[in-house]
């Protein structure tokens, strides 16, 4: 063992110099992607978040297979706050590719774990560091070679038990579960994790101001990936057709899906009561679910940025064509390939105007997994009600994360097919055309392939069309249907999800946010209240095209701050374009270096912009 530790002018260890309460921790542990080292990290976090301490998780992993470097970060906080924190209180260090920039980042007083092999690595004399021969201890524990890589993993969980006082019980108790019926694998887990804290108890003090102690806030949530929860969503909703392509970093969504599909959706006989299509490209994806739509499935597939600009087309064509479908769109930072294992909000305003001439889409913006949940349900009921493609805008932090939630309740609403002639209907109406509006909201009547009725029978074209779904270039036929595609965009309105408002006392400031910026923001408002004297009411989107009520939140206050992940201010455009009246009191707070946006960026962001006014005026 060797310790090396930051002191004073008296000798005594000098810790982080920022002020630390019980239960208030974030732990940075850097190894090499393709080292299994994902099943330690989940270990770690769910012992702590089984302790009864608010946890989140965030995991910045490599877009290859296998050797570059990959972080995993844990946030506990008593305050119930898990979004990213800038920096880690606790840093453990066991690959040599990142190793010097991971120390590099440290600020003055962290504490670094560090592998005994890498030591040599570390210049800094301000930190506090624990040694830990890691190589070494693996061996007693860990006879197969082969798998001592994977298993040196659950050492530092062991250490970082003692270090931050992690209940050992809790820890065995997430090893049985990460492991299920693996039982050998959990045995020599435990073991190991035994083994790191035993080390840590005879070599290492505990820590001197971080500690984790029980408490009772987690009781009855569960975590779980939005990914998990959109997949079961789609399940819930009635989904019968599902068309995917892998695309990073939605391929969990689809195969969530198809493993509760697979579980919960076969008839008595066994029978699969759905379809499922892994296409050859997401051209054919989305041409499938296009078609499926038509012929009445309730259809969907799920993508990211590079995906979705190969969707332009049958996106035009669902709108025009008004067929329902849905896209799940997980937001990878871009352009071109970009980042693909980073987070970004980047496809708002390409998805809301996807396709050619003039066309919108409405957008589901879920901010938690349960509204990743729930919104996949409801997208499907709103692509049939519409008759249109509708997307849900997740992102890569909100997917493919842990989140803490509360378990989802039931679907308990009723599928919503919309508008569907049966032959019945046809008799009584005597008549049918496909695009007419009857009544004024925009919203046609349709008809499935196979009614019994010939009065049902149309042609679907993608062309100028009339009411009757006949072949037509007359300036007045097209703009008459151009003019009611925006009159039942604008029913669309009514039909989303409304936004959420929260207020303080005394506030003049507001800001529209929306999607995995809701728990930054939400810890951002607090301390800018708290530590700055700066109240604000605070409307978090849900959907584009937004109502009466974000018009309102915008009319009533001199300036809103739009906090998004993306560069060029995508969902303060499409407000400005619905709100040109109020254009310049929207001001942009952005956040694209593809890491999960976190408080102090959106505080400084706000204050920035705040004292840059008051220069002004």
């Amino acid at each position: 063992m060797s310790l090396e530790v930051a002191r004073d002018g008296a000798g005594n260890i000098v810790p982080n110099a920022a002020p630390q309460a019980v239960n208030d921790v974030v732990i940075s542990v850097a190894t090499s992607n393709g080292t299994g080292s994902q099943s330690a990290n989940l270990i770690l976090m769910r012992s702590i978040f089984n302790m009864g301490i608010p946890t989140g998780a965030k995991n910045m992993f490599p877009s290859n297979i296998q050797g570059l470097p990959t972080w995993f970060t844990v946030r506990a906080n008593h305050s119930g706050w898990t979004a990213r924190k800038k920096h880690a209180d606790v840093v453990v260090c066991m690959n040599v590719e990142s190793v010097e920039d991971d120390v590099a980042n440290m600020r003055p007083g962290d504490t670094l774990i560090i592998n005994k092999s890498l030591y040599g690595k570390v210049k800094r004399t301000d930190l506090l560091v624990h040694v830990v021969p890691f190589d070494e201890l693996v061996v007693p524990v860990c006879p197969d070679t082969r798998l001592r890589k994977m298993v040196v993993n659950i050492l530092y969980v062991g250490v970082l038990a003692h270090l931050l006082n992690i209940d050992l019980e809790e820890l065995k108790k997430a090893i049985a579960r990460q492991f299920g019926s693996k039982v050998k694998a959990a045995e020599l887990n435990t073991k190991a994790a035994l083994h790191g804290y035993e080390w840590a108890k005879a070599n290492i003090p505990a820590h001197p101001k971080l500690k984790l102690q029980r408490m009772d806030k987690t009781a009855g949530k569960i975590v779980i990936e939005g990914n998990q929860a959109a997949g079961l969503g789609l399940v819930f909703g009635g989904l019968t057709f599902l068309a995917w392509y892998p695309i990073t970093p939605s391929s969990s969504l689809c195969e969530n899906a198809i493993d509760y599909l697979e579980e919960f959706r076969k008839d008595p006989d066994g029978k699969a009561t759905y379809a499922v299509i892994q296409a050859e490209d997401e051209i054919a994806s989305i041409g499938a679910v296009v078609g499926a739509g038509w012929a009445g499935a309730r259809s969907a597939t799920a993508t990211a940025g590079p995906g979705i600009s190969l969707m332009s087309e049958f996106a035009g064509l669902s709108y025009f064509a008004e067929i329902p479908a849905v896209i799940l769109d997980v937001q990878r930072m871009g352009p071109s390939t970009g980042l693909p294992t980073r987070t970004c909000q980047g496809d708002i305003f390409k998805a809301y105007h996807l396709s050619h001439g003039d066309c919108k889409h409405p957008l589901l913006l879920p901010g938690s997994p349960q509204e990743c949940f729930e919104f996949a349900a409801e997208s499907l009921n709103l692509a049939e009600r519409l008759q249109t493609l509708v997307f849900v805008m997740l992102d890569l932090d909100l997917g493919m994360n842990n989140w803490m939630s509360e378990p989802f309740a039931p679907i308990t609403k009723a599928i919503d097919r919309g508008k569907v002639l049966s032959s019945e209907d046809l008799k009584k109406l005597g008549e049918f055309a496909r695009y007419k509006d009857v009544d004024g909201d925009g919203i046609c009547y349709r008809t499935l392939p196979g009614t019994d009725n010939p009065l049902g029978t149309y042609f679907t074209r993608g062309t100028g069309h009339t009411e009757k779904a006949t072949y037509s270039e007359k300036p007045k036929d097209w703009k008459g249907n151009i003019d009611r595609l925006a009159r039942k965009f604008d029913t669309a309105r009514t039909l989303m999800p409304k936004p959420v408002l929260k207020t303080m006392p005394g506030a003049e400031v507001g800001i529209i946010a929306f999607g995995s910026t809701d728990m930054a923001l939400e810890e951002a408002r607090v301390r800018l209240r708290d530590e700055l004297g700066l109240p604000t009411n605070y409307l978090r989107l849900r959907a584009l095209p937004i109502g009466a009520e974000t018009r309102e939140f915008i009319a009533q206050h001199k300036v809103i701050y739009v906090v998004e992940q993306n560069r060029d201010a995508q969902c303060a455009s499409i407000l400005r374009l619905d709100c040109p009246e109020a254009a310049t009191k929207l001001q942009s707070v952005l956040h694209y270096d593809g890491m999960p946006i976190d408080a102090q960026s959106i505080i400084d962001g706000i204050t920035a912009a705040q004292k840059a006014a008051k220069e002004r005026s």
